[in-house]
């Protein structure tokens, strides 16, 4: 990858650099965190001219490893108020990398109304607009790209979320399938819209820029991983049927399932969400319905699905755990059915599941709506697609949504709604929701998988195991790798090191591997704290510290110095 594509949205002019001699090993989120460090004021308003997006495809994006084509989105959160990346699986990370693209950096603010498609091919990138789409759900959005450009092409897309400056936007990616995945968390879909970009079409080329410095070493050693993940029962088999739902039971069992707007830790009815009744219920429905799909080309994994309907026609891709915690148990719903419906309802608008979980969960502890009722929650969503002020209200967020509403607990920190695990009864997400550099998300270093090693409930240990796991998820994000792939790369770090070397003939030393992280995070702190998001906010709501959590009757009391362990 030897190219750096700049689109100013003003002056619609778009300019191919070469990327800085420093940014030779990043990319995903080192390189879009760098960029932001590098090029935007810390204090400068996340959806005004001077804030930029930046999208990168990991370090090893499009090369034959499985699970290494994620795509990274940074900028400065209009969420958060601080730096953020989100990143997604799909096509554009491979088609970017054929393409011989290391970054597309979108800056400035347009001048008119125009919703705007930079097009991307091996011939020549342009910046076009076509209003058909204005205002278009993502779903729409995808169709009609797929109609006008071709199939074999890769689409970044946001909903008309995004294109409100919703706070909550999310930005939606095309996969191999033609099914969506979602850069979801922080906001990023509405710095997109802020620019006045719609979509990003990346087309497929048949001269590859992908070029390894040792072509069969590197291949040789992709082969000896996918066997490796292949020969893993969890990787190898569970996530084929059960994908991220696999995990319900058992955050249900340690009590940290978030359950009616996080006031509970374990669902009576989670059977009925879990990954097993998922994969059964698909099995039995055929039809559109389907298991083990991949989201990147090459994955081994394969966790994304097809959820039908009881006629066999599909409701949504991909019913994922986080979803099923956020727009389920903590909405009361007890069939998957009804998260399926929400989850396309919200995908559509181009929102974060997660966040619009928490927001649903505090609307209705508002009496907005009821617990458990399909009807009355997508009438919520209504109001968001009808632009209304109470939708407005709501697209923009947990946290201005309980504030506006006067809600006593408001389950967000650093202004980002908690994802599906309840930090009073998985402490070292607690610590990771109130250090981590990006807020409230999971993928900045879950402790779930960790919960044999360290006590979930326990006070101790967990500062090293949160810092430890935020440098590990860090470095998998900046090379491009999904979470899952992790198995075979932790157990034998000098992995990475050698598919670096293979691929672009950089040696390093296996230890260094783990300063993508390191260094990552520093620069991110650093900006936060120049945006002005100080240490003191380095804590999670009230409510957490005080209320009890059913069943376990846990609050979060890791003391202020096991924190601190888990600054970078």
């Amino acid at each position: 990858m030897n190219k750096i594509i700049r689109v100013n949205m003003k002056t619609k002019e778009v300019k191919i650099e070469e990327p800085k001699k420093d940014y030779e090993l990043l990319g995903g989120r080192a390189l879009t965190s760098r960029i932001i460090y590098d090029e935007v004021e810390p204090e400068c308003d996340p959806l005004g001219e001077k804030n930029k997006l930046v999208i990168a495809p990991g370090l090893l994006s499009g090369t034959a490893v499985s699970s290494s084509s994620r795509i990274s989105v940074g900028c400065k959160s209009p969420l958060t108020n601080g730096i953020k990346e989100a990143n997604s699986g799909g096509l554009i990370g491979t088609y970017l990398s054929k393409n011989g693209i290391k970054a597309i950096v979108v800056e400035n603010l347009p001048d008119d109304e125009n919703s705007y498609v930079l097009e991307i091919d091996e011939e020549k990138i342009s910046l076009t607009y076509d209003n058909q789409l204005k205002f278009s759900g993502t779903y729409e959005t995808v169709e009609k790209l797929f109609k006008k450009y071709g199939e074999d092409i890769a689409i970044l897309c946001i909903g008309p979320a995004g294109e409100r400056k919703m706070r909550a936007a999310s930005i939606a990616a095309s996969d191999p399938n033609g099914e969506l995945k979602f850069a979801a968390r922080g906001g990023v879909g509405a710095v997109m819209g802020s620019k006045g970009l719609k979509a990003i079409v990346v087309k497929n080329t048949k001269n590859s820029k992908i070029n390894y410095y040792d072509r069969e070493a590197f291949l040789e050693l992709a082969k000896a991983i996918n066997k490796e993940l292949l020969a893993d029962p969890k990787t190898g088999d569970s996530y084929k049927k059960y994908g991220t739902a696999q995990i319900v039971n058992a955050v249900n069992a340690i009590g940290a399932l978030p359950t009616k707007n996080f006031k509970f830790g374990a669902f009576e009815f989670a059977k009925n969400l879990s990954g097993e009744t998922m994969y059964d219920t698909i099995v039995k429905r055929g039809g559109e319905g389907k298991t083990g799909i991949s989201c990147m080309p090459g994955c081994v994994i394969r966790c994304s699905n097809v959820y039908p309907d009881e006629c066999g026609k599909k409701i949504v891709s991909t019913l994922q755990y986080e979803t099923i915690a956020l727009v389920g148990s903590n909405l009361g719903f007890s069939n998957l059915d009804s998260v399926a419906k929400l989850n396309k309802e919200i995908n559509d608008l181009g929102l974060d599941t997660i966040e619009m979980g928490c927001v649903l969960g505090v609307a209705i502890d508002a009496g907005l709506a009821e617990y458990g009722n399909e009807e009355s929650c997508l009438k919520l969503l209504e109001e968001i697609k009808n632009n209304t002020v109470l939708g407005r209200v709501l697209g923009n967020g947990v946290e201005i949504t309980g504030k506006v509403l006067g809600a006593n607990r408001i389950p967000a920190a650093k202004g980002q709604g908690f994802p599906g695990y309840d930090p009073r009864a998985l402490k070292g997400n607690g610590v990771l929701y109130a250090i981590s550099p990006m807020g409230a998300d999971h993928t900045a270093g879950n402790a779930f998988g960790s919960r044999n090693e360290v006590n979930p409930l326990g006070k101790e240990k967990q500062g090293d195991l949160s810092r430890n796991l935020q440098i590990k998820m860090t470095t998998l994000d900046s090379l491009g790798f999904c979470i899952f792939a992790r198995g075979p790369l932790f157990k034998e770090p000098s992995t990475m090191k050698n598919l670096i070397y293979y691929y672009l003939g950089i040696e390093i030393e296996t230890k260094k591997i783990w300063d993508m992280g390191i260094n990552t995070l520093k620069i991110e702190r650093e900006f936060n704290i120049k945006a002005g998001i100080s240490p003191c906010m380095d804590k999670l709501p009230e409510f957490c510290y005080k209320e009890e959590l059913p069943p376990t009757n846990a609050v979060f009391d890791v003391p202020e110095e096991e924190m601190k362990k888990a600054i970078i």
